[in-house]
C-alpha cells in the first residue's frame, strides 16, 4: 500500500482525533496537530514500521504521538494570557499588565489589529476560505488560486467577495465595542 492510499484511508479519523484533542489544549489549532500527525504517520511510513501494522494500531500511535506532542510543546511553552494577569491584580489595567508595549499607540494599535485578525481567522472563515487567505498572502493570482483550490477563478473572487463581508461585519462589530 502507498502513502496516498493510507492517507487518504486514515485522514478522517486523524482529524477527527486532532479536533477533539484541540478541545481539551486550546493552545493549538486542529489543523496543525493533524498536519503533525501526518507528518509523524509519513516518517513512520518511510522508515517501513507501518507495513504489517492494523489501521487500529496506526490511528493508536497517532493518538499518543498528539498527545506526547502536546505536553511537550505545553512544557516549552510560556503562554501569558492578558485576562489572567488582570483578574490575578484587582484594579489593575491594561497599561500597567503591558508596561512600556502599551505606552505606544502604534504598538496598541498593531496588538489590536493582531487579536482582531486572529479573531476573524478562528471565528468566522471555513477552512476553505482560510486556505483561500493563505495563497492571497503568498501573492498567488486569483487563477492560480483556483487551480489550487480546483474552482474557477470567478469562484475565487465570490468566496473573495464572501470574505470581505465577513470581515467587514467583524469589523463593524468591533468599532461598536470600541465606542
Amino acid at each position: 500500500m502507498d502513502f496516498e492510499e493510507l492517507h487518504r484511508k486514515l485522514s478522517p479519523t486523524i482529524k477527527r482525533i486532532a479536533y477533539r484533542l484541540n478541545g481539551r489544549y486550546r493552545s493549538f489549532n486542529h489543523d496543525d496537530l493533524y498536519q503533525e500527525a501526518v507528518i509523524h504517520l509519513w516518517s513512520n511510513f518511510l522508515k517501513g514500521k507501518l507495513s504489517d501494522k492494523t489501521d487500529s494500531y496506526i490511528l493508536q500511535g497517532c493518538y499518543f504521538y498528539l498527545r506526547n506532542y502536546i505536553r511537550k510543546v505545553n512544557e516549552r511553552s510560556g503562554i501569558v494570557s492578558i485576562d489572567a494577569a488582570l483578574s490575578a491584580e484587582p484594579g489593575a489595567t491594561m497599561e500597567d499588565v503591558l508596561g512600556e508595549y502599551w505606552s505606544c499607540e502604534d504598538c496598541r494599535q498593531e496588538l489590536h489589529n493582531k487579536f482582531l485578525a486572529q479573531s476573524i481567522r478562528n471565528n468566522g472563515f471555513s477552512l476553505r476560505e482560510k486556505m483561500l487567505l493563505e495563497y492571497c498572502s503568498l501573492g498567488l493570482t486569483a487563477r492560480d488560486i483556483g487551480k489550487k483550490l480546483g474552482v474557477s477563478h470567478v469562484t475565487v473572487l465570490k468566496m473573495m467577495k464572501k470574505i470581505r463581508r465577513k470581515s467587514s461585519q467583524h469589523l463593524d462589530r468591533d468599532t461598536s465595542v470600541l465606542s
